[in-house]
């Protein structure tokens, strides 16, 4: 799949020339042009589709820096590479700043620059695709660990517990927020109130307690369960599997 690139530079001919050598590649391609910072605003709030832009820093109206301050404002994802024709120590400072990959020095070589992006974007996808394998990974492991703790799969706190515990995995700010904000995005992802999520997870560990492996439960929630079999909280079971599976994919790791 080629690489689709944005250019952004109030020069035309240089846009032009860009578009034809990039577009004559196996790699790369210009799918927007932009002769102004404004339209480049626009393309990303027209929610416009590219892989990297390429950058040039003078401008008129809205400049190379006021699309980057854009971007970082509205907490953007995107690459950028930024194009001048300023070797001027300061202002690649101040570009790399805002996240800037790469700073083409004008004029430059388009092969050079080609392999720039290919390199780039390359190695985003395969961070993304890492990414990926780690969330289903993450995921079956949920799966597995609830099911050998007894928790059945049929019931409603079964599906609540697993989004649970994922969150808090992804978002270990929510921890210190179980009540006031895990119940209620659970509740709206899946159409129900916040207290019926918190009785259904309630009921899920209690029947978790009757089913489970109780040597599985000694092992993850330590002195939580004793000879009477007390059953920690609805937070400490989530915050807690979360945990031991952080730990995990860390050990994993390394």
């Amino acid at each position: 799949m080629k690489i689709k690139v944005l250019v952004v530079d109030d020069n035309a001919v240089q846009v032009s020339l860009i578009k034809k050598y990039f577009n004559e590649s196996d790699e790369v391609e210009v799918t927007l042009c932009a002769l102004d910072g404004s339209d480049a605003i626009k393309y990303i709030e027209a929610n416009e589709k590219f892989d990297i832009m390429l950058l040039d820093l003078v401008m008129p109206v809205v400049d190379g820096i006021g699309v980057l301050k854009y971007i970082k404002k509205n907490n953007i994802d995107t690459e950028v590479i930024v194009m001048s024709s300023f070797a001027d120590d300061e202002i690649i400072k101040k570009v790399s700043e805002y996240g800037v990959k790469y700073y083409a020095l004008k004029p430059f070589d388009l092969e050079n620059l080609k392999e720039e992006i290919v390199s780039i974007v390359t190695s985003n996808r395969n961070k993304e695709e890492l990414i990926e394998i780690e969330d289903k990974d993450i995921q079956i492991r949920v799966t597995n660990l609830l099911h050998e703790l007894g928790i059945p799969s049929h019931i409603k706190g079964y599906q609540y517990i697993r989004s649970a515990i994922l969150m808090v995995y992804n978002n270990p700010g929510f921890i210190g927020g179980i009540t006031k904000e895990l119940y209620p995005d659970l509740s709206v992802k899946f159409n129900t109130s916040t207290q019926r999520v918190e009785r259904a997870i309630r009921h899920a560990i209690e029947v978790s307690w009757l089913r489970g492996d109780i040597d599985l439960m000694e092992e993850i929630f330590g002195h939580s369960v004793d000879i009477d079999r007390a059953k920690p909280t609805n937070s400490e079971f989530i915050v807690t599997i979360a945990d031991k599976l952080r730990l995990d994919m860390i050990n994993v790791k390394s």
